[in-house]
This record gives C-alpha cells, structure tokens and sequence, in this order.
C-alpha cells in the first residue's frame, strides 16, 4: 500500500472528475489522495465516492488542497485550472493539465507551473487521438507538395453540453497540419458566399449532439481522390486511462514541459 501513488483530483464532481475518482479507485497502484471543487460547488463537503457511484471512500470533497498528493489530474474549467496550476507550482507537485478552453493568457499562467515542477498541458489525454496526431502529421508532411493542392477541413463532434469549440483537440490537429504544410487561415465554419476555396486556409465545423464523447475527422481533399482520417471515443474512461499513464509518467520526471507524445513513447 505504501508504495501507491496519491492522486488527487481537481474538478472531482464533473463528469470527467468522477471518472478520474473511479479509475484511480480501482488501480491498484494508485490511491485517491484530495478531491477538489470550486467554492460554489454544491459537491463540497461530500464524500467523492458517493458523487462518482462507488459508495464511500472516506475522501470528502473540499475546495483548498490540504493533504499530501504526489500528483493531481485536473479536468475542471479554465479558472479551476490556473488556480490549481498555482499551487501545484508552490508545492512541486505533478500536474496533468486536460482542461481545454484556455485563453491565451490562461495557457501562460499554467504553463509557468512548469518551471518548478513537471507538468502536461494536452488537448487530449486519449493514446488513440494522440497516435492519430502523429499519423496526421505524416500524412500532411507526405502531401504537402501535392501538384493540385490539398484542401484540409476537421469535422469534430462532442455532446450537448461542450462549451468550447472548436475543439481543443480539432485546433491542435490544425496546428500539427499547418506546421507541416504552411496553411495562415483558419476558418470556424462557412456561411453566404465566401467564393472560391483557398488552398491556404483549414476549415474547422463544431458538431454538438447528444451524448457524443468525442469524434475527430481530418479530410484531405485533392483532385481526384480523398483521405479521411477519424478516430473515434466510445466513452469517457478512454481520456482517463490516458491521464492515468501521464500522471505516472510525471512523477518520475523532473520540471518541465511534458507531452503525450513523450508518455506514449511515439517520438
């Protein structure tokens, strides 16, 4: 038992904090350490078992880290994110950052965590959609030179209740694939009569229904033939499982900035 890490959750009532509390309740190298919320949570006070479906767990849900942790996973909102980033650098703890939604300004205050302590701010924690991330890079540094041009658009969908899009993660993939082959425009949707298509812009659509936990299409339209590359998350535990490995991963790294890339090994 000595041997667990403790982990400790931030945004533990949502709906990717009570899958957290759940995962890291059943493996077995890890320990539930701090359950965290706002302070207008009406989840304060309540034991983070309970709220998550696993019956109690003798870990109440508090809005101030007070206990020994050896890393924390955060899935909370941006604000939620910054402050606990604050801490985490005051403290030295590891931080697996996963909140996306970030303002620019956001993004700087948690990444100056980095300076004292490991941290990994990713778009997403899914090991599929970050080996799909490498095999997008392939493919727009193979197709970059096409003849005809390469017209990229991403289609991404997410539930009702997203309050960000496009998506983080459709905007990294856009950020890998105008890296690679030099696209200055990136354009949220179409509408009226925009003309013509330029081969210099991405083209980014928001699907938002139901219950959809995730879904990325990258499509690379040239003349005369077509890729589409989707991946695909069937439920929320496949971004936990991900956050699991790089939580696990930090704590044994020294300060800096970490990716998914460096936890899966993918280069």
């Amino acid at each position: 038992m000595g041997d667990q890490l403790l982990v400790g959750v931030n945004g533990a009532s949502g709906r990717m904090g009570q899958r957290v509390a759940v995962l890291v309740y059943q493996d077995p190298d890890l320990k539930l350490g701090a359950a965290l919320e706002s302070e207008s949570s009406p989840a304060l006070g309540k034991d983070v078992g309970e709220v998550a479906g696993i019956g109690p767990v003798g870990l109440n849900i508090t809005s101030e880290l007070t206990d020994r942790v050896d890393v924390i996973i955060d899935f909370s909102l941006p604000a939620g994110l910054v402050k606990i980033a604050g801490v985490c650098a005051e403290r030295q703890i590891p931080l697996v950052a996963a909140t996306t939604g970030l303002t620019p300004e956001q993004r700087n205050e948690v990444l100056t965590a980095s300076q004292t302590t490991p941290l990994i701010l990713a778009p997403n924690m899914s090991v599929a959609v970050n080996l799909m991330m490498k095999l997008v890079r392939e493919a727009a540094h193979s197709l970059k030179n096409t003849p005809s041009g390469v017209d990229v658009e991403i289609i991404e969908r997410h539930h009702r209740f997203k309050e960000d899009a496009p998506s983080g993660t459709a905007l990294h993939f856009g950020e890998i694939i105008a890296d690679e082959m030099g696209q200055t425009e990136h354009i949220h949707g179409r509408e009226g009569r925009p003309g013509p298509r330029p081969v210099c812009e991405i083209g980014y659509h928001a699907l938002r229904t139901g219950d959809n936990v995730g879904e990325h299409t990258i499509v690379f339209g040239m003349m005369g033939e077509t890729i589409d590359l989707t991946v695909r998350g069937h439920t929320r535990d496949s971004y936990v499982y991900g956050a699991l490995m790089a939580a696990k991963y930090l704590t044994t790294q020294k300060a800096g900035i970490y990716t998914m890339a460096d936890v899966l090994g993918l280069g």
